[in-house]
């Protein structure tokens, strides 16, 4: 009689030949590739599988178990994994797919880099619904290769506005009806800005719940951000807000954080009062506000997207941000390295060494939050707010992950941060996330292993995005294509 190992790769056998009979008879197949010998990190936590074969068959995952027990038919392209290591596609959850200019800026420098990176789904976090709806459309209907993408449309924000485009609200009725008027135009999320005034912020909070759609975005600078989380605010980008909150003269801080300038301010008064409130934040940092708050987090179940690009490339920008020299900056389009080069100039201009290493306390205790966060179980996500100046799309991601190890998560937990994470976020943990069978083709195959050093994966052979085989050739193609038309604009 039968062992049931022996009837489940039996019926397994069936199951892949039927398939692939099928796929050959029709006329419209998709094809059908194998990866194997190859060691499996399925993003679910579990030990990596050695010498795993995984079948994928049109967008879907069709199975994947040992090479020795999974068969592979004669109607299957074979990729050799031997001695490479098997991810899910990476997300990026923070990022503006139409901020380097329409429409070629998504198209020919955004998108190939993110796929070339091995980004196969991304979260837009400011944007035109038109635009969006449009490119993503372009991307479900196969006309174009990118990712599977989320947004939120424009920003809701105070007068003025910090970006655009932007849905100025000012009282709480226009925040109410800001948000009907996006959830009807498709928008998977609702994004807050830092502008928005309490009463408004709180209005915008209300219609979301009672809409059922969620709202993320900044923690604006009028409210704490343990409001923000009592709010419902799914996310917190850039950890606004964060470190102002773990700080013991919190509210003073504050008022003085969103005082106007006094009027005929120089630029060396207003340097020293920026000095004079960066001083009192770190001098005043407190670790019991700082665990109360990451409570409050975890009770709230507010996810966190820290964005380390972003912070230590803008935001807390030191001279070691030496994009000159960068040679990622041969992918960016010659208009942007130029407002990339007058932005670092203008962040860097009238500051001393004693302001740059109060910047690099910042990062430093933002990353011990970050560690807090994710030891007291703080869901967190990685992204990195690209194309926004100094940061590489697509390249900034694996060093958002890098940045995760040095707070204190384990590279599993960095890599969920980019995968399994995102994916529960989104609602799409049936869909995506991790490797198993019947869900979508989206995988990256690694010359090395991610759990030794985060490091690798950047380290890419190939990518499947959607069910499409990329190999090193074809990465390297998109790369030179993009970097000709970067050479050109």
């Amino acid at each position: 009689m039968r062992s049931s190992r022996t009837r489940a790769t039996v019926a397994l056998f069936w199951t892949i030949f039927s398939a692939a009979v099928l796929a050959c008879c029709s006329s419209t197949r998709d094809e059908t590739i194998a990866i194997a010998h190859v060691t499996v990190i399925d993003a679910t936590g579990a030990s990596p599988k050695p010498d795993s074969t995984v079948v994928v068959q049109g967008k879907r995952i069709l199975a994947l178990g040992p090479s020795v027990s999974t068969p592979i038919s004669n109607y299957t392209r074979v990729v050799d994994g031997s001695g490479k290591f098997l991810i899910p596609g990476l997300a990026d959850m923070h990022i503006h797919l139409t901020g380097a200019g329409e429409p070629t800026g998504s198209r020919a420098f955004l998108i190939p880099l993110l796929i070339a990176n091995g980004i196969t789904t991304v979260r837009d976090m400011g944007g035109s619904v038109d635009l969006l709806k449009k490119l993503r459309s372009e991307i479900e209907s196969g006309k174009r290769i990118g990712p599977h993408i989320f947004f939120t449309g424009p920003y809701l924000d105070g007068n003025p506005p910090s970006f655009q485009p932007s849905i100025v609200v000012q009282t709480p009725a226009e925040g109410i009806a800001a948000v009907d008027k996006l959830k009807s135009e498709g928008v998977d999320f609702i994004k807050v800005q830092s502008r928005l005034l309490p009463d408004p912020y709180y209005a915008i909070a209300g219609e979301s719940n009672k809409q059922r759609i969620r709202f993320v975005g900044h923690v604006p600078d009028s409210i704490t951000a343990a409001a923000a989380s009592d709010a419902g605010q799914s996310s917190i980008e850039h950890l606004t807000g964060v470190l102002l909150d773990c700080s013991s003269r919190e509210e003073e801080l504050r008022r003085r954080q969103i005082a106007p300038p006094p009027r005929g301010e120089s630029k060396e008064q207003s340097l020293a009062r920026e000095r004079a409130w960066t001083k009192d934040l770190l001098d005043s940092y407190s670790a019991e506000r700082a665990a109360s708050l990451v409570q409050r987090f975890h009770a709230n179940e507010t996810w966190q997207v820290p964005t380390f690009p972003t912070l230590v490339h803008i935001g807390f920008i030191t001279p070691d941000a030496d994009l000159q020299n960068n040679p990622k900056m041969e992918y960016v389009p010659l208009k942007l390295q130029e407002l990339w080069q007058q932005g670092r100039r203008g962040q860097l201009e009238g500051r001393n060494a004693q302001d740059f290493a109060e910047r690099a306390q910042i990062i430093m205790r933002l990353l011990q939050i970050v560690g807090e966060m994710n030891a007291k179980g703080v869901p967190i996500m990685a992204g990195t707010d690209a194309a926004a100046p100094n940061v590489f799309p697509g390249f900034s991601l694996h060093e958002d992950l890098t940045y995760f190890v040095r707070a204190g998560l384990t590279p599993m937990q960095a890599l969920q941060a980019a995968t399994a994470k995102p994916a529960e976020f989104l609602g799409r943990s049936a869909e995506q996330g991790t490797i198993e069978a019947g869900k979508r083709a989206d995988l990256v195959l690694l010359d090395a292993n991610p759990l030794d050093d985060i490091h690798n994966t950047q380290k890419i052979r190939a990518v499947v995005v959607n069910g499409t085989l990329l190999n090193r050739r074809d990465l390297d193609a998109m790369l030179t294509e993009v970097a000709q038309f970067a050479n050109s604009h």
